[in-house]
């Protein structure tokens, strides 16, 4: 195989009601299990994401109300999904910025603790934004030479974001073929949670990246302004972060 797995991959898609972590929910999801010996298998969960689906969204992905009435909602399909991916590597298009956030927003919501540090990532469109500085109809076009129907089908998505990367592994002799590798590549440097509310300064301490404290030290903002943790905590961000910077709150009083 051009690409190089100690352990099995699963490339995946999702589509959502939204783009809003904290508060869309996930209504597809496609998994593409990819073997160390090259066997594959894959599965795709149509969802019940128990809250309308804004015409908006359903212009993107053409998943209608009526077509996940009768659905599962997340939480009944969670155990399977995990399992599924457990003991994997993760990769995607945009997955680091969405499909794995909300991902974990949903295995949250379900009660699910879920540590992607178990995890390494791969991010596809950033490697092809780092190779390539443009969609992923766009990349499947460019190192596939083909078109890609039913765009925005998260099964069609999830095949040709695979085959993107082998082509991608193909044509830059010069990027390491491995999973490790390839994480530290696609990776989101300076990112303390998944959806990019917590940034790493230059000094290593956490900052907000977001409102009226933006670029400030989390720790000392928590100081200065007792309220404002209780006001994130209260408001619709995503429940990853909010666990974040509770373990950031929670630094302090554990170093006293």
């Amino acid at each position: 195989m051009k690409l190089q797995l100690n352990r099995p991959i699963c490339f995946f898609d999702i589509e959502a009601t939204g783009i809003n972590i904290g508060k869309d929910r996930i209504i597809e999801i496609s998994i593409l299990k990819i073997f160390p010996n090259g066997k594959q298998e894959d599965k795709t969960w149509l969802i019940f994401p128990e809250m309308p689906i804004p015409p908006k969204s359903t212009a993107i992905h053409g998943i209608k109300d009526e077509d996940v009435e009768g659905k599962l909602p997340f939480k009944n399909v969670a155990i399977p999904i995990l399992k599924m991916i457990e003991n994997t590597d993760l990769a995607g298009y945009n997955s680091n910025r969405f499909d794995i956030p909300i991902l974990v927003e949903e295995m949250l919501r379900a009660g699910i603790s879920f540590d992607i540090k178990k995890h390494n990532t791969i991010d596809v469109q950033i490697i092809f934004h780092k190779m390539e500085p443009r969609n992923l109809s766009a990349a499947y076009k460019y190192y596939c030479k083909k078109h890609l129907v039913k765009a925005h089908s998260s099964k069609a998505d999830t095949f040709a974001t695979y085959e993107i990367l082998l082509a991608q592994l193909e044509k830059y002799k010069d990027l390491k073929k491995d999973v490790k590798s390839l994480n530290k590549f696609s990776y989101q440097k300076n990112i303390a949670d998944l959806a990019g509310f917590i940034k790493i300064d230059e000094n290593g301490d956490e900052i907000f990246n977001f409102g009226k404290y933006k670029g400030e030290k989390i720790l000392k903002i928590f100081e200065k302004d007792t309220n404002y943790y209780d006001w994130i905590q209260n408001s619709d961000f995503p429940l990853y972060t909010k666990k974040i910077l509770t373990s950031i709150k929670l630094r302090k009083f554990n170093n006293n």
